[in-house]
């Protein structure tokens, strides 16, 4: 059966209120958790964006579950910093942590300013940035001069066994691509064909390792409330790719998606008051081919979602 986790969104609640939320998760049944990497929120609205690594040391602390991240070392973070970040979380907690690498969006990284590279030099930065990390968390010394560069960089405190290294895609094209140096694959579970595709995509291409996705959904008692949490929180993560990831502002995603309809909502979100509905969608995804499957309520408030799903959903999928 597939592991069903948690997804702790920093742009959407203060890092206070997170962690309690990720250890209100583990009480309901929920098996691991994974969250985001962000400097800006989606929208004014959502209104928060902590520092997931400090968070993370936090959440492994007073958890027992196993944590993934997303995020993008190249520009933001140096990957000798970000090869140091990952080795000491794997050192403190051994087996318990993996991170997602990515290209990047410009919400986050343009803040450098240091211009922001086309797609297809960023994918070229994520390869070496990949390769750099991977020496690192290996104990050599690396220098390298490329689209990143190191000079005589070494990280001293590392664990036994490095934390896998997952990419980050939302394309079957690009999960083959990824597929010759990931440990392991997450992609945003939308529709179950389209996973379907992209774990297909991976596993042609040689792809190893749990391939993960992430449910976008909202739930409340009501299917008007339901509808009106997921347009409040989550309309302006509407843009689709490749135009979302060169948007700097939050207000700039607000603008693009101002007119969105309940039918393009619904697309981007599985919206029901129903428990039973949501877990016959979970179902379907992890029919789909995923290993890892984690639950993202685009809610502020999580505790009610917690509990009801605690009660009626987890216990209907394990079955």
């Amino acid at each position: 059966m597939a592991v069903i986790g948690f997804h702790a969104s920093h742009e959407q609640i203060a890092p206070s209120a997170l962690l309690r939320d990720v250890q209100h998760a583990e009480e309901v049944g929920f098996e691991a958790a994974m969250c985001s990497d962000h400097l800006a929120p989606w929208s004014r609205r959502q209104g928060h964006s902590g520092y997931a690594w400090s968070w993370l040391g936090a959440a492994l602390a007073t958890t027992s579950l196993r944590f993934g991240v997303v995020t993008a070392p190249g520009q933001r973070y140096h990957p000798v910093i970000a090869a140091q970040r990952v080795a000491t979380l794997g050192e403190m907690f051994p087996g318990r942590f993996w991170a997602a690498l990515g290209s990047g969006e410009a919400m986050n990284e343009h803040v450098t300013g240091e211009g922001w590279p086309s797609k297809p030099e960023r994918e070229r930065r994520l390869v070496e940035t990949v390769d750099l990390m991977r020496r690192l968390l290996a104990g050599e010394e690396v220098t390298h001069d490329g689209l990143v560069s190191a000079h005589r960089a070494r990280v001293w405190s590392r664990p036994a066994e490095p934390p896998p290294l997952l990419a980050a895609a939302v394309t079957a094209e690009s999960a083959a691509r990824h597929a010759a140096w990931a440990d392991g694959l997450i992609t945003v579970a939308a529709e179950p064909g389209a996973v379907r595709d992209i774990v297909a995509a991976y596993r042609d291409a040689g792809g190893r390792g749990p391939v993960c996705g992430q449910l976008h959904l909202s739930w409340a008692p009501t299917e008007d409330e339901a509808l009106a949490i997921a347009r409040d929180q989550w309309q302006s993560n509407l843009v689709p790719a490749p135009e979302a990831w060169d948007v700097e502002q939050p207000e700039d995603f607000e603008r693009r998606t101002a007119g969105a309809t309940e039918d393009e909502l619904r697309r981007a979100v599985w919206i029901s008051s129903d428990p039973g509905a949501h877990a016959e969608r979970i179902r379907s995804l992890v029919d789909a081919g995923l290993d890892e499957l984690y639950l993202h309520h685009v809610g502020q408030e999580q505790a009610a979602y917690l509990d009801a799903f605690g009660e009626h959903v987890l216990p209907e999928v394990a079955a």
